[in-house]
């Protein structure tokens, strides 16, 4: 393997590793709060970052949700609110709701057909 590999690979790492960062409410906050936000080249830092949200890169990603952050922070409006405790504290909050929900309705789905698959095998009989 070459430099250039050895490079790359430690690139896409890095780059791989702060994207997910970005799913963390708080990391936002701290960001924002220490002014990363207003500085033009992070701004358009992240706007490089968009090419994450293309199936070779996304499937890399063990948080999906950082996706939806990225896309959010494309937003001045959303980068400025970022400073506020508050609304880092109300995204984290949203997000436990949305997994939550999430975990009982594949809870429910799975059991549905566990059930069916039971229905199935005792009429086959």
């Amino acid at each position: 393997m070459d430099a250039d590999d050895t490079g790359n690979r430690l690139r896409f790492q890095l780059e791989l590793e702060f994207v997910q960062c970005l799913a963390n409410p708080n990391y936002l906050n701290f960001l924002a709060q220490r002014g990363y936000f207003k500085d033009k080249a992070f701004v358009n830092y992240l706007k490089y970052l968009l090419y994450w949200k293309e199936p070779e890169y996304a499937k890399y990603l063990k948080y999906p949700q950082c996706l939806h952050m990225l896309e959010l922070l494309q937003y001045e409006h959303f980068r400025k609110e970022l400073v506020n405790a508050q609304c880092a504290k109300f995204i984290d909050e949203q997000q436990i709701l949305h997994w939550q929900h999430y975990s009982r309705k594949r809870m429910r789905l799975q059991q549905a057909l566990a059930e069916q698959q039971q229905q199935n095998n005792t009429s086959v009989k």
